[in-house]
């Protein structure tokens, strides 16, 4: 049988290295085809790798927890091969070495207690779940197996919302659908302290604190985004601009149009392709927004890769990117937004999905905010904040003169990286940015 090394696979273009989360399979197991066989994490998603054929994992060449890059060999692996092969046999008994003591007849069990006690066995036995459920969706070993030493059916393994790749039930899903009773997932741990408790006991970040409070740990995507925060305001020092768009034209012509639209392309058509569209229009007016810093050198992308930050149910952030945004027209752009809109929400989004982006618009008016500072998104130089659009009492010049009218006004902030864009380029983008939403035609045709 040929015996190959498992490689850890490439998870998309910016994505070099993954840190080994858990091992769904011991040494010298028997795995099928397109099996999980690891779960490992990047700084982008979860996923699983699977056994390239059915086969025995003869050794783990990683453990939890280490950081491997890619292409790098995380297990050996036997094509073809069977479990029995790998059995460990128990070492002969040396010829000096005294028998082991016969037990005596009268210490056997009763052939009552030998039923009670394989009963229950045999039960167990019959219980064992197969890899995949009614819905087709897949379960790894680690989670069939708390499944039934928890006595958890099948049914019950397919009610269980999956947090893992393509909705798949992780080990983290399964653990909180138990302690909850099988109700619901498991709130992250929290820990709670009241006004009782010592000044000694108390975290010493909150000292001056009169009150009980709450401990809530994070888990693992938000200690990432953290990271990533942080290293993004020690690396580039954060400069903002502000414009305020008067986008009347284009609510009205959205509103409008937004059955017709639906009906005729198939695609629900919100503010957000719009405003992208101006976007990726103001880019190719000043490309040095689409752009990173390598050393000394400013890389400028010909290829426009707009990120769109979206929040996770979950409440973390995360950046799916529409990849060469500046080939599609609106229907294209509402198609892309609506599909990793929806995949993000529902944790689908593959690694691929999220890298490699140019530029990041964030769309703070979803929470109602006006504005707001966004961080930039490394190693791009650029992200624009979308506040909420709000009527608002605004002057408007008419060639009888200035007039008050109700207009639906909207903020746009601009942060960008001081280190390689000026005042007058971080400026100029978004009042471009502005000046295109404002020029919406209430005229302009449905395929245009």
């Amino acid at each position: 049988m040929a015996i190959i090394d498992i490689l850890l696979p490439k998870m998309g273009e910016s994505v070099a290295e993954a840190t080994i989360i858990k091992l769904l399979v011991d040494a010298g197991s028997s795995v099928e085809a397109d099996e999980a066989v690891v779960e490992i994490a990047t700084d982008k998603v979860d996923s699983e790798v699977p056994a390239p054929e059915d086969g025995v994992l003869v050794e783990w060449l990683i453990a939890e927890g280490d950081v491997i890059q890619v292409g790098e060999p995380i297990a050996r692996y036997e094509i073809g091969g069977s479990d029995s092969n790998h059995m460990k046999t128990a070492a002969p008994q040396s010829a000096s070495t005294p028998a082991p003591p016969q037990s005596n007849s009268t210490n056997a069990p009763s052939p009552e207690v030998v039923e009670a006690v394989s009963a229950p066995l045999a039960s167990l036995e019959n219980q064992k779940l197969s890899k995949s459920g009614s819905s087709g969706r897949f379960y790894s070993p680690l989670v069939r197996s708390i499944a039934e030493e928890e006595g958890v059916s099948m049914a019950e393994l397919e009610s269980i919302p999956g947090s893992g790749s393509e909705g798949r039930v992780t080990k983290k899903d399964i653990l909180g659908f138990i302690s909850t009773g099988r109700k619901t997932v498991s709130a992250p741990k929290v820990v709670t302290h009241d006004v009782a408790t010592s000044s000694n006991d108390r975290h010493p970040a909150f000292k001056s604190v009169s009150g009980g409070y709450e401990i809530v740990e994070m888990d693992r995507m938000r200690k990432l985004i953290a990271k990533h925060m942080l290293d993004s305001v020690s690396t580039s020092p954060h400069v903002t601009s502000f414009v305020e768009a008067d986008v009347t034209s284009l609510v009205l012509w959205r509103n409008k149009n937004k059955n017709a639209f639906l009906d005729k392309f198939g695609e629900k058509l919100t503010f957000t392709p719009l405003i992208a569209e101006a976007i990726i229009k103001a880019i190719g007016d000043f490309p040095g927004v689409n752009a990173s810093v390598d050393g000394d050198n400013v890389v400028i992308h010909k290829g426009i890769h707009l990120g769109m930050a979206a929040a996770l149910p979950s409440g973390n952030l995360i950046v799916p990117v529409i990849k060469d945004a500046n080939s599609y027209n609106l229907q294209g752009l509402a198609r892309k937004v609506n599909d990793l809109a929806l995949r993000a929400r529902q944790g689908k989004l593959e690694a691929d999905d999220i890298s490699g982006g140019t530029y990041t618009m964030s769309n703070v008016g979803t929470f109602g905010n006006v504005m707001g500072t966004p961080i930039i998104n490394q190693p791009q130089v650029g992200i624009l904040a979308l506040g909420a659009i709000r009527k608002k009492p605004a002057v408007i010049e008419t060639p009888e003169g200035d007039v008050i009218a109700i207009r639906h006004m909207m903020f746009l902030s601009h942060s960008y990286d001081h280190r390689v864009v000026d005042g007058k380029l971080g400026g100029s983008f978004v009042k471009r940015v502005a000046e295109y939403l404002e020029a919406f035609s209430l005229e302009r045709p449905l395929e245009g």
